[in-house]
């Protein structure tokens, strides 16, 4: 079996019995379709599988080691940087270290990193042409808030210090800007 199928399996396992939120579909979903989305611009091996993995450190069981031992320290540390830090601090300060620390990552936590608020974001702009404004129930924070966390957001993946911008990175911002317009 190779890495991918590996980290596939991996991942369904760990989050089997969770689902996204406020809604019946199985988690497994989302990471799959970070995945995929690098997968999309021809993004290293080891992107891909840490887009698989980015939650497990922060939402499951599975610790930094067992990363280690089955993916290797280089998927380990996308995972690490792609994973709050401090989950007692308050949703203003885990947001706010994620905006300000994203412009200063290595290309590929980057990627995923934006692959993943890429995919949260396409799934809330999906959900709000059924649900409206009551889409932002589901969050800790409401709609101005979660504006500003996806600008924040927006602005720092546009503080790239590669030579050009990644289309990623463009299409994210593009996406933010047409739905928090």
């Amino acid at each position: 079996m190779n890495r991918l199928d590996i980290a596939i399996e991996f991942a369904a396992t760990a989050h089997q019995t969770q689902y996204r939120k406020g809604t019946p579909t199985p988690y497994i979903s989302h990471p799959y379709g970070v995945a995929m989305i690098l997968s999309s611009y021809s993004c290293s091996e080891n992107a891909i599988i840490a887009a698989l993995l980015h939650d497990v450190l922060e939402d499951t069981d599975v610790t930094e080691q067992q990363l280690i031992e089955q993916f290797g320290p280089e998927v380990t540390v996308i995972v690490k940087a792609c994973s709050e830090p401090d989950k007692s601090l308050s949703w203003e300060e885990r947001k706010t270290h994620t905006i300000d620390n994203i412009p200063n990552e290595p290309l590929e936590v980057r990627l995923v990193a934006c692959a993943d608020k890429l995919h949260n974001l396409r799934s809330m702009k999906r959900d709000s042409q059924t649900l409206g404004p009551e889409l932002w129930t589901r969050f800790k924070r409401g709609k101005k808030e979660q504006a500003w966390y996806y600008k924040g957001l927006a602005d720092a993946f546009a503080k790239t210090k590669d030579e050009q911008q990644h289309p990623l990175f463009t299409e994210f911002i593009n996406e933010v800007n047409d739905f928090f317009r």
